[in-house]
């Protein structure tokens, strides 16, 4: 199965307001070069999609009702649904905050037919979590998703083991992973519009246009998916990236949010009991170039402290900005459990000081809320943020 809450920020936020159900709705900050986090189904008739700049968006909406997002409450709200998927099933591999796939076939005999399971899951989400659900059913995660996406939204679709192909035919080639706007025109030029013309397609000739996603693409137009679904998602890398509203040469201004940002993803790594071996910071300039410059360390680090002195010697070793700073970020990689390897201190005791000033500030965070544990530097309002 594949389960997907349906316009997931809006219908956290309308269960405390519910005086805007049925209305045009954008989650997302109102000024400066915000996007569009999430969108009702009413917006989305008039175009408005996630990720969409928000004056865009409100150009196109105009009478939309706008809500600065609340993550914590996501983040609350994406727990409560993910125990309700294990309590039907130990295998969940959740994909965001409001999705994941589920393997029922241990749950059967105790639960019933996959379709009286998906109900059981959209009623329990409904009247336990306050949201609604879709949720696709089929004999692999592929064409799950793809029935997830067919019947939103508050909908379930199952597709059938010997039905599958015959449906994946019916549809646009965009339905098929991996196929977005460039690789639709590539196609295109092919005479290829649908799975059914991709399948048709021999996948030498596939391969000789997309390389190896022309061979995953026939695959995927025959509805050849093995893949478990795999409850531990190991992340890769964890970041945090800022795109300032008014592009800056200051050097306090981008050196105070990389301290924000390391704050950010020390913290995320600490939550995830993981260290970061290579650290990496990102600046995208005012014409959108992009460079990023990264550095091994002699050991994993979870320490906001070491994270920021490492970042600030990255953006220095840059020398003069050429042009103004649109967006920076902080990323740190080759990621390890902490238990697994040693985290990377110096001689100096205010090093450890400070980590263990952060790890009391994570709890403190986690019985208070709202809490923050900052440094001083960090109170009022930041210069050029949106």
């Amino acid at each position: 199965m594949h389960v997907d809450m349906d316009a997931f920020f809006v219908a956290v936020e309308l269960r405390h307001r519910p005086e805007l159900l049925g209305k045009m709705v954008i989650v997302g900050q109102p000024e400066g070069r915000s996007v569009v986090l999430s969108a009702s189904y009413e917006a989305r008739a008039l175009g408005v999609r996630s990720a969409m700049p928000m004056v865009t968006a409100l150009r196109m909406c105009p009478n939309a009702v706008v809500i600065p997002p609340h993550h914590d409450q996501y983040q609350q709200v994406s727990a409560e649904v993910m125990a309700v998927f294990h309590s039907i099933t130990d295998t969940v591999e959740q994909l965001s905050v409001d999705e994941a796939f589920l393997d029922v076939s241990g749950s059967l005999r105790r639960l019933g037919t996959p379709l009286e399971i998906g109900a059981l899951i959209r009623r329990r989400i409904s009247a336990e979590v306050g949201i609604t659900a879709s949720v696709g059913i089929a004999a692999s995660k592929f064409v799950a998703k793809v029935a997830s996406t067919r019947c939103k939204p508050n909908g379930m679709l199952l597709i059938e083991k010997e039905q599958t192909v015959q449906y994946l035919h019916t549809l646009p080639v965009e339905a098929l992973w991996g196929v977005g706007a460039k690789t639709r025109e590539v196609l295109a030029r092919l005479g290829i519009f649908t799975v059914a013309d991709v399948a048709a397609t021999p996948r030498a000739s596939l391969q000789k246009a997309l390389g190896s996603t022309g061979a995953a693409l026939h695959a995927l137009a025959w509805g050849i998916d093995p893949r478990p679904v795999t409850p531990e998602h190991v992340e890769k890398s964890i970041g945090a990236e800022e795109t300032f509203a008014v592009d800056t040469f200051d050097d306090g201004v981008l050196t105070r949010e990389l301290l924000r940002l390391s704050h950010k993803v020390a913290a995320r790594l600490r939550e995830a009991g993981l260290s970061g071996h290579t650290l990496a910071i990102k600046i995208k300039y005012s014409d959108f170039s992009t460079i990023s410059r990264s550095k091994a360390l002699s050991a994993g680090t979870d320490s906001s402290a070491q994270i920021y002195a490492g970042a600030v010697a990255l953006l220095r070793a840059l020398g003069a900005r050429p042009q103004s700073v649109r967006l920076i970020g902080v990323r740190m990689e080759r990621l390890d459990t902490v238990a697994g390897a040693p985290l990377q201190f110096t001689l100096d005791p205010r090093d450890d000081n400070s980590r263990n000033a952060e790890v009391v500030g994570d709890a403190i965070s986690a019985r208070f809320g709202g809490a923050k544990i900052v440094p001083a530097r960090l109170l009022g309002k930041p210069r050029g943020r949106n």
